[in-house]
């Protein structure tokens, strides 16, 4: 027999847009759960995020948190249309969204109503922030949470200037889309065991701050507080990407004996005799020599060279790839990491493996990121379909 997929079975009506939400959903799509997007007229904004292919509104941001789902238009100020809606909900285990209570509600579809539509609905909420305190309600997108939660100010930490500026990643709504996965799968778990759906609230503010506090409260994290904000050795602007003859390196001493071992790879062990550098606290104290050395000796090797000898001395590193040379990676390219796929409509694209690998259940049959509104007909079919065998 075959092993069904880890959710087989479960069904999940899925009406978040951008990031937050579809990139929860996707870890749900890619555990075999029936994920049905549910979009407006004029789909998911995220899919005019780029260019197409072929197709306006198949951009590569959309395709990349979109596959294994399934799409159906619903213009939800329609009477029928929210009738359908209300059909979908009471064929799903999990309902999920990221639209403002208020609006959700004039919907007819807050938390009291769903659970009047299915009382055994789990039912995920996406904000922006946590209810209940002063920015309860303000809109959210990643740059807001990243200066909301300090994140904005930690490259001008790091160089000096003080300057304010954005991490260049949707980062914030990537880890609350985490949280989200998670907390779709714990509610569900809870209601195996006990039968109880609930209401959850997963607010990307408070996610994405917890994630970077968790090393960036720092000194803070006591009270009184013994030190400043920020972990000190992410912000020390020397421990940066090594220099070579041809391109960058990491190279990460992170243990105390790690440091003699580095100087000789380099071959200047004597660089470690000048005062102040003599014993393990000593290094410790002063890593920012020990990081200005090592940046005035990459350079006189290439990247391959340094990469050879210091994985042969043990110590940490690889060469700094760019983000557009990420297809040729030897490593990705072994593991299957890249799968070459033909969509429907756009041809030739490259998706990317869920990277979690389990030892139990069958991954889903690969389906391809939706048009908009593709298997509305097909949906709208089996609801009724549904209908007559409950009549």
């Amino acid at each position: 027999m075959t092993t069904p997929a880890i959710l087989e079975g479960v069904r999940v009506i899925d009406m978040t847009s951008v990031v937050f939400g579809p990139y929860a959903t996707q870890v749900l799509a890619d555990l075999g759960a029936d994920v049905i997007k549910v979009e407006a007229p004029g789909g998911d904004q995220f899919r005019y995020s780029g260019k197409p292919a072929n197709t306006r509104g198949m951009s590569p941001g959309f395709m990349a948190l979109n596959r294994n789902k399934r799409s159906i238009t619903l213009d939800l100020k329609s009477e029928d249309d929210r009738a359908t809606m209300a059909d979908l909900l009471q064929t799903a285990d999990i309902f999920i969204h990221n639209v403002r209570l208020g609006a959700i509600e004039k919907l007819g579809f807050g938390p009291d109503q769903v659970k009047a539509i299915k009382d055994d609905l789990i039912y995920i909420h996406c904000v922006g922030f946590g209810s209940g305190g002063p920015y309860d309600g303000l809109q959210a997108y990643d740059d807001v949470i990243q200066a909301a939660s300090g994140t904005a100010t930690l490259a001008g930490r790091v160089d000096g200037t003080g300057e304010a500026r954005y991490l260049p990643s949707l980062i914030a709504d990537k880890v609350a889309g985490l949280n989200g996965a998670q907390a779709a799968l714990a509610a569900y778990i809870h209601k195996l065991r006990t039968g109880e759906s609930q209401f959850v609230e997963v607010p990307m503010f408070e996610a994405f701050t917890q994630f970077m506090l968790a090393e960036h409260l720092g000194g803070l994290t006591f009270d009184p507080p013994n030190a400043d904000a920020c972990y000190p050795r992410q912000i020390d602007p020397d421990r940066q990407p090594f220099p070579t003859a041809d391109g960058y390196i990491s190279i990460v001493p992170y243990t105390p004996q790690s440091w003699s071992v580095v100087f000789d790879v380099v071959e200047d062990p004597g660089f470690l005799e000048q005062p102040g550098l003599q014993t393990v606290k000593e290094q410790f104290f002063n890593q920012h020599r020990l990081y200005q050395r090592l940046a005035e000796l990459t350079p006189h090797r290439t990247t391959a060279d340094w990469t050879e000898r210091f994985r042969a001395a043990r110590i940490p590193c690889m060469p700094v790839r760019d983000m557009a040379d990420m297809l040729e990676d030897p490593h990705l390219k072994t593991t299957g990491f890249f799968t070459r796929r033909e969509h429907p409509s756009e041809g030739g694209w490259y998706d990317m493996t869920s990277p979690v690998r389990y030892g139990a259940g069958t991954a889903p049959q690969h389906t391809s990121p939706p048009l908009i509104g593709e298997h509305s007909d097909e949906i709208r079919s089996e609801l009724e379909t549904q209908k007559e065998k409950q009549s």
